[in-house]
């Protein structure tokens, strides 16, 4: 299998190229602004290093030649997000990934929503729902994944799934968790199909994450 990393240069970027490798056989098109710079995988006959920007259509399409799926490591509003759809559907791509913002569905529920909302605004009428709805109404085989407040902590990768239309209650979760779900996405080990994930970490259903 084959995957493409979009902005593979970011700390989630970082842990599920690093995930991928040590948990799988997979080859990597890791792209992003400078990557070449900014990674370093010279060794790796598994890793192939693109340098450019989420505009760069014709770039991003030559370089997903016998790709499988896509994990977009960045959250996109529909003007980013529409014209990527395109050329993943036209590249015939098995899997898109996308990772997202919670509330876009009104969904952020319990102790949680009032500072959720005065920290970020009006998310269900925001670019980032107009993009989920564009994944939703694509053709690919996407997982948007909703994820809320994000610290580090190596090890912990503990982490409570929702779907959309159900509440969301979570107020942090670690990068680690998330990359690890990606990666779990992209073996099968989870199985979900075209379906809108809210990713929190089990009991931390607080009004405020914890390092705030």
């Amino acid at each position: 299998m084959k995957v493409m990393i979009l902005g593979a240069a970011g700390q989630i970027g970082k842990m599920v190229t690093n995930d991928l490798l040590t948990q799988t056989d997979f080859d990597l098109v890791l792209y992003g602004r400078n990557v070449s710079k900014r990674l370093s995988f010279e060794d790796n006959s598994r890793v192939e290093l693109v340098d450019g920007t989420f505009e760069e259509l014709d770039k991003i399409r030559e370089n997903l030649v016998d790709v499988d799926a896509v994990y977009l490591s960045y959250v996109g509003g529909d003007s980013l997000v529409k014209p990527l759809i395109k050329v993943f559907e036209d590249a015939k791509i098995k899997r898109f990934i996308a990772a997202s913002v919670p509330d876009i569905y009104e969904e952020i529920e319990g102790k949680f929503q009032q500072w959720y909302r005065a920290n970020t605004g009006i998310m269900w009428n925001s670019e980032y729902r107009k993009a989920a709805d564009a994944i939703e109404n694509s053709s690919l085989d996407y997982i948007i994944l909703r994820i809320t407040w994000l610290y580090n902590e190596p090890g912990n990768t503990n982490v409570h799934l929702t779907k959309k239309g159900e509440p969301f209650t979570e107020a942090q979760v670690t990068r680690e968790a998330v990359s690890q779900v990606v990666t779990d996405l992209l073996t099968g080990k989870l199985d979900y199909h075209r379906e809108s994930l809210g990713v929190g970490e089990p009991d931390t259903e607080w009004a405020k994450p914890s390092f705030y």
